[in-house]
């Protein structure tokens, strides 16, 4: 059974109730917030291994406790909203989130989402010195003019100043840099990053590859290493 611990942050008791039961049920250490002061507390005294944030909440709202979170720790989280509009996806997603789950929602689908956060998010973490002669052998790290990135560490610096991602943007960034010149629609991207049919999920590709260039670029406008490919999607050119 699986030991990874997960932290619901939601103002409601039977949301968090509902999310805690399924995942006990998989085998999940379940911690629980009313509120972000809360939560940042939780985060503070154990070791999380991904955060299921609601937005709206009193005291430190969703979109204020991912911030926080956001300046120490790469944990994954899954904002949680009944508001479902796209700029409402765009915000929580700008502030850090790597995922997007709108109220009312299927448990099952959010634990889903949850496990495959997780995998992507452990494989980052656990592969270090008892790698195996397959591991190895992988690239382990890309070099692209002065960007820097280590797929075993899961770190990237830019002219040797780290830069700090979080998984999902790791993700698409080591997408592109492992296939140098192959250009990935929004839809590809997607499918191969979240795992998952594509699915009106345009805005959300784009909005971490605008993430991502904030973070990696001098000038976002003339991007370096992310290119956009008009009408077609993005690559990296080696």
């Amino acid at each position: 059974m699986s030991q990874e611990t997960i932290l619901i942050i939601d103002d409601e008791k039977e949301i968090r109730d509902l999310i805690g039961i399924y995942l006990m049920n998989e085998g999940y250490n379940v911690l629980k917030a009313a509120d972000g002061i809360e939560g940042l507390k939780y985060l503070d005294e154990n070791t999380v291994h991904l955060v299921v944030l609601d937005i709206m909440m009193p005291r430190l709202d969703g979109i204020q406790a991912c911030m926080k979170i956001r300046e120490s720790r790469n944990v994954p989280i899954i904002m949680l909203s009944a508001k479902s509009q796209d700029m409402d996806k765009i915000m929580g997603l700008t502030t850090g989130a790597d995922d997007y789950v709108t109220k009312p929602f299927q448990p099952l689908e959010l634990v889903a989402r949850i496990k495959s956060q997780l995998r992507r998010y452990l494989r980052f973490n656990q592969m270090d010195g008892n790698s195996s002669l397959n591991s190895i052998q992988e690239m382990d790290v890309i070099s692209i003019d002065d960007l820097l990135i280590n797929i075993s560490t899961h770190e990237v610096t830019v002219e040797g100043k780290e830069i700090k991602l979080t998984p999902r943007e790791f993700a698409i960034l080591e997408l592109l840099a492992r296939n140098p010149g192959v250009v990935f629609s929004t839809e590809k991207i997607y499918e191969r990053v979240w795992n998952e049919p594509f699915y009106e999920s345009e805005n959300t590709v784009m909005v971490h590859i605008r993430n991502l260039r904030e973070k990696l670029e001098n000038n976002p406008r003339t991007p370096r290493y992310i290119k956009t490919v008009w009408g077609v999607g993005y690559k990296i050119e080696q």
